[in-house]
């Protein structure tokens, strides 16, 4: 079972072919979208596109760079967002010293205040962590978050993993889950080929975070959900599963992590 388990296909760059792109993942073999939202306006039209379509659901919260500019109460309004049932977590929420958009103090704070709004939605967490260049551990301050506020109570998985062996050790040693992304498909994909290869089978999922980085043989173009086939087939791969059995592992931890009813 084939699940894009993070995409952002609620964005002005699909408004030309939405209903085009859906129908290609659906093509593809694509059975479910998660679709993310980084700020409250885009967790609102997450919210609204899962309401029309069965197979697309749900994830609300303010992504690190937008972390500035959450207002009084965001914390609340994930809350209230997350009683809808198309709502499956809380994210994309943590940290990211590459770009620093928004100041790491407000990072942190916005980071530790959804994991409670998601303890308190009793809701997994859809996590982006990205460390800077130099002097930037973003990883590790965000496993000490995530101790801190009591995230193991709610699991959940971290989008777009691009880190170390090591990190993904830490990772999974707290209860989350790794989601591959297209990079994994690039020639120059860090230490990610090992991780895909040391990843338990019940603690992976694959995705595409569209219209972002899409895997090669796309590499370069807009990204979209049915690309996720080619990160799936490239993960198989590299684990030396079949994929059929690796569509079957990811899909059923696809469905337990966001509770989704597709078995």
């Amino acid at each position: 079972m084939l699940v894009d388990t993070h995409c952002h296909i609620e964005g002005d760059r699909f408004d030309d072919d939405r209903a085009e792109v859906l129908a290609r993942a659906r093509a593809a073999g694509v059975k479910a979208m998660v679709n993310v939202g980084c700020d409250l306006p885009s967790s609102r039209r997450s919210l609204d596109l899962a309401r029309v379509h069965p197979d697309i659901f749900a994830a609300v919260g303010v992504h690190p760079h937008e972390a500035k500019d959450a207002a009084a109460g965001f914390d609340d309004e994930l809350v209230r967002l997350c009683q809808d049932p198309r709502c499956v977590a809380v994210g994309e929420c943590g940290l990211d010293y590459h770009y620093d958009l928004s100041p790491r103090d407000v990072q942190r704070d916005v980071f530790a205040r959804q994991i409670a709004a998601a303890r308190r939605a009793k809701k997994p967490l859809v996590l982006h962590v990205r460390n800077g260049e130099k002097d930037g551990p973003a990883f590790a301050e965000a496993l000490d978050i995530l101790r801190a506020e009591g995230a193991r109570d709610v699991g959940g998985v971290f989008h777009c993993f691009t880190g170390t062996v090591d990190e993904a050790r830490a990772g999974l040693d707290l209860g989350f889950i790794i989601s591959f992304p297209g990079v994994v498909t690039f020639k120059n994909n860090g230490q990610l080929a090992e991780v895909a290869k040391l990843v338990p089978a019940d603690r992976y999922v694959v995705e595409t975070d569209a219209p972002y980085m899409a895997p090669v043989p796309c590499r370069g173009k807009r990204n979209e959900p049915a690309f996720v086939a080619h990160t799936a087939a490239f993960v198989a791969d590299v684990r030396g599963t079949p994929l059929p059995q690796m569509l079957d592992e990811t899909g059923r931890n696809a469905a337990r992590l966001f509770g989704l009813d597709l078995l």
